[in-house]
């Protein structure tokens, strides 16, 4: 693999990027400054050094460029509390969080309305940065040692910020868990990384760590931030200490003791783990090095941010927090971006935090329209939801006569804007465009909160190019960036100046993309990201200082444990740095990436969540003796659903066989000996709805929500080889499912409550 990095124009990296255009000197002519990155330079690799490890307490050497973005002079090598003290030297008076307190309790079909910013509780960066020094000497009191791991449990709030930062100024390791952890994977973090603490927004999480306290013997105290308080208590050796009881504790420990901590660290420590979804079993423990973080949010905001929002001195900028801050994104964007934009520029940004139940209840608009972000960061369902809220009001209210006229034109040309911003386009606007933005378009994001917003951007799951044109012809331009947890976020962006609807961007400063084949070969690049050849799609994968240290490995967990998750690191980066997305994908003559397919079999739901199905899929077929096949269907949808074959005669795998009943089908419900028959039966499809429920509702299978089935329909004919469903050894060909039966998938999706969808061919 060493070769791809000298393979010109087939690796996107600055050093090339403007060769790469050279074809097309219309395109270059527009080639616009954030994009174009031919001074800088890529990172050098020791050939065959350059691998991960497993080993949480290693330091992970950090690969500098000579000049550019990935040097020591574009990007220094720092950690974490350097960052944060500077932020708070620089900007100590500043507005840092803000969080609305003493609400009333919610009621449904009564959410208390949002107050305005100015009376929402604040903390300035010096507040802040005094609780993350006083909360990591508590953790120290509490036993926290160097490399220790902290878990941190619950929805977004300050508590949460100051518990990660906190973990880290300590020497700790920060792990967090997914709001909707069941306990069993909450079990295993816990016990996989080895907590001292865990910090949890509940006495109900806090309940999850203590029954199985037993099993943690490193357990040594749960912080509880909220929401009542209550005196601190120990059970079953380990203390439960409420949050405001971490002053006290902290006095326990002088200054030179935490100091002493802080000089220990070095930037190519880990600093995180960011749990992996856990697809394929066990979720692994993704290694962030302070390098990786804090060059991956420098590069993201010289490159992708503040250059697009045009930064003021002396102006605040403004996010809303509620994606979940253990995943990278919300650690890069929530945490770390507004660390770095205060330490390393004259501009600030402020983290404003939704309401616990604002994602469920559809009432993030609200806190958008109190907030109004200058930079919103939404996964494509959330985009999805907000464009299905909108069109329900419209619907609700419909405009007549000039009105609805004057709407539609407004739209026509915003969208036209749009397109024409994209690469390749010349950025014009129609006759008029000023007074349908200052009319429509403009009142419509200012309803939305949406209105002071530079820089909108979506991530974690693909993203329709119909939610895309929808907010463009509003005036929101969707910037989408691409990566994963290993590469610490994003690793391709797009921008306001440099984006192609269906493609996820471009490399960033200082890093590297490849498109490779089966044999570690570079592709051709594609002419069209639209329709690219075969030839020239391969998989993805990248390299940089953003790239993880590897995955952890346990000791306590056994030798056998280690060389597992040993293997997974050596198949994820190869010994000269290349990182393996799994992606398939193609990148064109301007360096713009697009993900074409998927190697492994994931669902990947428009909220991000990625999903194994074939065990789900599996414990049906086991829970239902009429059951031949099944088939999960959800990628890029709001929820999953199935396809289901029932056993018949004549059903080899070769052949589909015919409409009559065989071996266990005729089981089920005597007198019923045909497909046709059980599909109108109702105790037939009963059947299946309770092995699905009862599938849906083991956390082993169907480890949160988000994996669950909501509704199936049964198919006429089982799966064969001569149906096309299978390959030659009974692969099961999914994506040639999904075209042969889109029509009956359409109508399970079709508005409706019952799991049981009658087939439409």
């Amino acid at each position: 693999m060493a070769k791809v990095a000298v393979a010109g124009g087939v690796v996107v990296g600055s050093y090339i990027a403007v060769k790469a255009l050279t074809s097309s000197p219309a395109t270059v002519a527009k080639f616009p400054p954030t994009y174009n990155q031919g001074k800088d330079k890529l990172s050098v690799y020791p050939a065959g050094k350059s691998g991960g490890f497993t080993d949480h307490t290693k330091e992970a050497p950090i690969y500098f460029a000579k000049e550019g973005a990935a040097s020591e002079a574009g990007c220094a090598a720092r950690t974490i509390p350097e960052v944060l003290e500077v932020a708070a030297m620089k900007k100590g008076n500043t507005p840092a969080l803000r969080v609305e307190e003493n609400l009333p309790a919610f009621e449904k079909g009564n959410v208390p309305q949002s107050k305005p910013l100015k009376q929402w509780k604040t903390w300035t960066m010096t507040e802040y940065r005094n609780d993350v020094v006083e909360v990591a000497k508590a953790f120290m009191a509490l036993g926290m040692k160097r490399f220790d791991a902290v878990s941190i449990f619950g929805f977004n709030s300050p508590e949460w910020l100051i518990a990660e930062l906190a973990a880290i100024q300590g020497g700790g390791i920060a792990a967090g868990i997914y709001p909707t952890d069941t306990p069993d994977q909450v079990f295993f973090k816990a016990r996989h990384s080895g907590s001292a603490i865990a910090a949890v927004d509940d006495l109900k999480k806090a309940k999850m760590f203590l029954d199985r306290a037993g099993e943690l013997p490193k357990l040594k105290a749960v912080v509880v931030w909220g929401p009542a308080a209550f005196e601190d208590y120990e059970e079953k050796g380990v203390k439960v200490v409420y949050w405001k009881s971490l002053a006290k504790l902290a006095q326990g420990i002088p200054a030179s003791e935490l100091e002493t901590r802080v000089a220990d660290i070095r930037p190519g420590h880990v600093c995180a783990y960011i749990y992996t979804s856990g697809t394929t079993g066990n979720p692994k423990a993704v290694m962030i090095t302070h390098d990786n973080i804090l060059y991956e949010s420098c590069t993201v905001n010289n490159y992708a941010l503040r250059k697009e929002m045009h930064a003021v001195e002396g102006v605040e900028e403004r996010l809303l927090s509620y994606l979940p801050l253990s995943h990278v994104a919300g650690m890069m964007m929530d945490i770390v971006v507004p660390l770095t934009i205060a330490a390393d520029t004259n501009s600030w940004v402020s983290v404003n935090f939704a309401r616990i139940y604002d994602l469920k209840v559809g009432t993030i608009g609200d806190r958008l329209r109190a907030v109004r972000p200058t930079i919103f960061l939404g996964v494509p369902r959330v985009w999805e939801k907000v464009a299905e809220k909108m069109k329900s009001m419209v619907a609700a209210n419909p405009l007549t006569g000039i009105k609805l006229k004057l709407a539609k034109w407004a739209k026509s040309v915003g969208l036209a804007h749009q397109m024409s911003c994209q690469l390749g386009g010349n950025g014009e606007k129609a006759l008029g465009y000023g007074i349908a933005k200052a009319k429509v378009l403009d009142m419509v994001k200012l309803k939305l909160g949406l209105d002071a917003c530079k820089f909108a951007m979506t991530g974690a799951a693909p993203i329709t190019i119909e939610t895309l044109s929808y907010f463009g012809a509003l005036g929101i331009q969707i910037n989408e960036a691409y990566g994963m947890s290993e590469c610490t976020g994003g690793t391709t962006w797009s921008t306001d100046e440099a984006h192609v609807w269906g493609s996820c961007g471009w490399a960033l400063h200082g890093q590297e993309v490849a498109i490779l084949n089966d044999k570690f070969e570079p592709v051709p690049r594609a002419s069209s990201l639209n329709n690219p050849a075969e030839k020239c799609q391969g998989e993805i994968c990248y390299r940089g200082r953003h790239i993880m240290a590897g995955y952890m490995a346990n000791p306590d967990l056994g030798a056998e444990h280690v060389a597992e998750i040993t293997k997974k690191v050596n198949d994820a980066i190869n010994v000269d740095g290349w990182l393996r997305s799994g992606d398939k994908g193609c990148m064109d003559e301007r360096g713009m990436v697009k993900i074409t397919g998927r190697y492994k079999e994931l669902i990947i739901t428009a909220g991000g969540e990625n999903i194994a199905p074939v065990p789900i899929e599996d414990n049906i077929k086991k829970l239902h003796a009429g059951i031949s096949n099944v088939m999960m269907v959800g990628d890029k949808r709001k929820f999953n659903v199935a396809l289901v074959t029932l056993k018949a005669k004549g059903a080899t795998g070769v052949s589909p066989g015919g409409n009559e009943l065989d071996g266990d089908a005729l089981t089920i419900k005597p007198g019923v000996t045909t497909i046709s028959g059980a599909c109108q039966d109702q105790d037939w499809t009963d059947s299946i709805k309770q092995a699905i429920i009862d599938t849906n509702n083991d956390g082993n299978v169907c480890p949160s929500n988000a994996s669950k089935i909501q509704k199936f329909t049964i198919l006429p004919l089982d799966f064969s080889c001569e149906t096309e469903e299978f390959t030659p050894t009974y692969k099961l060909k999914r994506s040639f499912v999904d075209k042969k039966y889109i029509n009956a998938i359409e109508a399970i999706y079709a508005p409706g409550k019952d799991l049981y969808v009658p087939f439409k061919a």
